[in-house]
């Protein structure tokens, strides 16, 4: 039987976090989003309180209307919050760290919970090995900004519940998402794919080929939206980063993942991206 999901605890309050409680607090679901750290929460509070008042400005929700979603979002650092019928992570690329969570949500729920986990490009699988009820645990992949875009990966563990899989897709379809399902394989579909936009830009700054200023132009003119530099920028560099690595290590080092020293060095120098204030371009951080 499928399960109705009525409520919804998100763990992790950066960008991905923050986008997914926006998406299910308009749709009407009661959103309990979670984070260890308080001024991560804060911080998180703040931006989708900015991000409600630029969908207002764009004409894309009335001021009733982001009122009322604003109410269903609320914050804490205690853990014990993450009781819901639907528990959504997008906490940090670690693999141990994800698994010690849907461990306490699944004793906190009873076992009762769906767990979603919105990695990249870790193993939905391994991510649901410790579980006393794997069956109920799947991939819920958004991409950023996950208010905004529209798509939506349904990943299937080994052990995953059919069941489970289908009350995903309707509590996706129900925030005004397009679902397509996907194996658990490395990176999945869209990662996977997309390696190459990234791994091949990074290579030709990497060689001396061009500059990323001129990518990022020429991407640009041929239709898309963001050049990659200015995307990984976006996503930020340190996460786009650990997705080619993970993807990399889960094609056994298969030459054409194989992450970008341009990248590696730009973490090492804690410029990050958007987020930092400097990555590949300089941002205000007003």
């Amino acid at each position: 039987m499928d399960t109705e999901i009525k409520t919804i605890a998100i763990a992790g309050a950066g960008t991905m976090g923050q986008g997914i409680a926006i998406s299910c607090a308009i749709a009407g679901y009661i959103t309990q989003m979670f984070d260890v750290n308080e001024s991560a929460c804060e911080r998180g509070l703040a931006t989708i309180k900015k991000s409600f008042q630029q969908l207002v400005e764009k004409g894309k929700l009335d001021g009733a209307a982001s009122a009322q979603a604003l109410d269903k979002i609320t914050i804490s650092t205690n853990v014990a919050q993450l009781k819901a019928d639907l528990v959504i992570e997008a906490i940090a690329e670690i693999l141990e760290l994800k698994q010690n969570l849907f461990k306490k949500a699944e004793e906190i729920n009873n076992g009762a919970a769906i767990l979603a986990t919105n990695t990249s490009s870790l193993s939905v699988t391994k991510i649901a090995a410790g579980l006393n009820n794997p069956g109920h645990c799947a991939g819920l992949h958004f991409f950023n900004p996950a208010h905004i875009m529209k798509l939506v990966e349904v990943v299937a563990g080994e052990r995953t519940e059919l069941s489970v899989l289908n009350s995903l897709r309707v509590f996706s379809k129900s925030i005004g998402k397009v679902t397509v399902d996907a194996k658990d394989s490395p990176g999945f579909i869209v990662n996977r794919v997309a390696r190459h936009f990234y791994v091949e830009s990074l290579l030709a700054v990497e060689k001396g080929a061009t500059s990323f200023e001129t990518i990022d132009v020429l991407m640009r003119a041929s239709g898309f939206r963001m050049g990659p530099f200015e995307l990984m920028d976006l996503i930020g560099i340190d996460v786009n980063y650990a997705v080619t690595e993970s993807v990399y290590l889960g094609f056994n080092k298969a030459e054409k993942f194989r992450p970008s020293l341009v990248q590696k060095e730009k973490i090492d120098n804690s410029e990050l991206g958007r987020k930092s204030g400097r990555g590949f371009y300089a941002y205000s951080q007003k």
